[in-house]
């Protein structure tokens, strides 16, 4: 999982806490600004994993972003998948065109050369033709796109259903189980309710 300059913090740590507690390893990469997103939203000053998770969990571990060296440039590394969120416009650019210039966008690039499954999660609205072409672009080559839209049919009440819903969007992405409040189970309507008329 990687976390970048994109507003989003709180998609960020909620996701790395689901992920957390279930029966996975979690590997963190933080960019520069990913770092200050923490700091502007969540109050986190210094990235360590006490800090984003609440306490220090055996099966995470966190990179250093400039650290090529490390395992999650290789693709003899087994992952299961890689997730990006908040996946900032910069990252999902540098992902397009393939720049792999530090670990999270050479990490991204080594999961679709090896057709693992890639999740961005961008949240910037409104969208330039370029960044809708660089989605393309990583659609085109097997990435997933997720953008941050939570949905309102599950009736949120509070901010924290509405990063669940896309926390839990990402989990069902990753095949990861949770119990996160996303199921739409509609009734169906009367059979003499004219609102649902053909």
């Amino acid at each position: 999982m990687a976390i970048t300059g994109a507003s989003g913090a709180p998609y960020a740590r909620r996701l790395a806490q689901c992920l957390v507690e279930r029966d996975v390893h979690l590997h963190l990469v933080v960019s520069p600004y990913g770092a200050r997103i923490l700091a502007d939203e969540l109050g986190i000053k210094r990235v360590d994993l006490a800090a984003l998770l609440g306490h220090e969990p055996s099966n995470a571990t966190l990179y250093a972003h400039r650290d090529q060296g490390a395992r999650l440039s290789s693709g003899s590394f087994i992952t299961d998948a890689m997730v990006v969120c908040p996946c900032s416009s910069n990252t999902l650019a540098a992902i397009a065109a393939g720049t792999a210039d530090n670990l999270i966008t050479r990490a991204a690039m080594v999961t679709l050369k090896e057709h693992r499954r890639l999740i961005l999660v961008p949240r910037e609205m409104p969208l330039s033709q370029i960044e809708i072409a660089n989605m393309l672009r990583i659609s085109q080559a097997g990435g997933l796109i997720c953008p941050a839209c939570p949905g309102y049919y599950m009736q949120p009440q509070r901010v924290a259903d509405l990063v669940d819903f896309v926390v839990g969007r990402v989990l069902d992405l990753l095949e990861i189980p949770h119990d996160l409040n996303t199921r739409w189970a509609p009734q169906d309507p009367p059979a003499n309710d004219a609102r649902y008329a053909d």
